[in-house]
C-alpha cells in the first residue's frame, strides 16, 4: 500500500486507480499521460509482461473514454535483454494504441539507448501515420540533429532538459549550458516542425519561452509536466488553453521512483520532511 505522502507523486499501484487520477484531472482541463512503472529488465519475461499490461491499458483508456495517452520506457520492455525483444514488444504497444485511438510515447533513457529508440520510433511513426511520440534530451549534444532527423515524421517529439548522468563528451554538464540548448532546440524545434512539440518541463522559464515562439511560428506545441510537481500550474496553463499533459507513474514498483523524486528536487525533499512531522 502507497503511504500517503506517496500519492502526490505516484497514482496508486493499479491501473483503475490510476485512470481514476486522470479522470480527476480531466475535470480540471489536464490530460494525462501513464506509466506504468518498471525498468531494466534483464530478462523477457518481466518485460514481455509489462508490454500485456500496456495493451490492457490500452483497451481500458479507449473504454473510460477519458483524455489519456501512455508512455514505455525502453528498458522496461525488454532493451537489455535484446533490441529485438524491445521492438516487439514497442510493435504490440504501438498496433494496441493505434487500434483503440490511444496515443504511444516512448521515454528516452541514457544516451547508449538513443540510436535504438530513435531507429524504433521512426519506423513505426512511418508505419501508423503518427499515433506515436518520443522523448529527446537537450543536454545531449547529438539532440539538435536528432531534431532535424525527426522533423519530417508524423509523430510527436517532447524535449526534456535531461536526468541522466552523461559522460561530458557527449553531454552538456553546467546548469546555464543545458538551459541554453534547451531554448536552442526549442527555437529548432518551433521553427522546423509542423506540429506534435512537446514542452517537457517544470521550469517557468522554457514555458514562457514556449509561448513567446508559438506566437511568433504559430507551431502547435504542449506542455508536460510530472505528477506532483506545480500542480496548480499545471490547471493554470490548461485554464489558459494551453494543452496541458501530466506525466503520471502508477504500480507496485512505486518506491524507487518516489525516492529519486524526493532526493532531486530540494522543495520535495522538504515536504516529504513536514508531511512525515506532521
Amino acid at each position: 500500500m502507497i503511504p500517503p505522502i506517496a500519492n502526490n507523486f505516484v497514482a496508486g499501484e493499479t491501473a483503475p486507480g490510476a485512470l481514476d487520477h486522470v479522470a480527476s484531472l480531466n475535470d480540471d482541463g489536464v490530460k494525462g499521460i501513464l506509466n506504468l512503472l518498471g525498468e531494466h529488465y534483464d530478462e523477457r519475461q518481466p518485460a514481455d509482461e509489462d508490454a500485456d499490461q500496456y495493451v490492457e491499458l490500452i483497451q481500458e483508456i479507449d473504454k473510460s473514454g477519458l483524455d489519456c495517452a501512455v508512455s514505455v520506457k525502453p528498458s522496461q520492455i525488454g532493451l537489455d535483454v535484446g533490441d529485438d525483444v524491445f521492438v516487439e514488444n514497442l510493435e504490440r504497444i504501438v498496433a494496441a494504441g493505434d487500434d483503440h485511438g490511444v496515443f504511444v510515447w516512448v521515454d528516452m533513457e541514457d544516451y547508449t539507448t538513443t540510436d535504438v529508440t530513435l531507429d524504433a520510433y521512426e519506423r513505426l511513426v512511418t508505419e501508423h501515420e503518427g499515433g506515436v511520440g518520443v522523448c529527446t534530451q537537450a543536454n545531449l549534444k547529438r539532440t539538435p540533429e536528432d531534431l532535424e532527423r525527426l522533423a519530417p515524421l508524423p509523430g510527436k517529439v517532447r524535449l526534456v532538459k535531461g536526468a541522466y548522468s552523461e559522460p561530458e563528451e557527449v553531454s552538456y554538464k553546467k546548469k546555464e549550458r543545458v538551459n541554453e540548448a534547451y531554448r536552442d532546440c526549442l527555437e529548432l524545434m518551433f521553427e522546423e516542425f509542423e506540429g506534435g512539440i512537446g514542452v517537457g518541463s517544470h521550469d517557468p522559464a522554457m514555458i514562457d519561452y514556449a509561448k513567446d515562439l508559438h506566437d511568433e511560428y504559430g507551431t502547435d506545441y504542449e506542455v508536460q509536466m510530472l505528477m506532483g510537481v506545480r500542480d496548480d500550474e499545471q490547471r493554470d496553463l490548461a485554464a489558459e488553453g494551453i494543452p496541458m499533459w501530466q506525466y503520471i507513474p502508477y504500480g507496485d514498483k512505486w518506491f524507487s521512483y518516489f525516492y529519486r523524486r524526493v532526493r532531486e528536487r530540494k522543495e520535495n525533499a522538504l515536504f516529504a520532511v513536514r508531511a512525515v512531522l506532521s
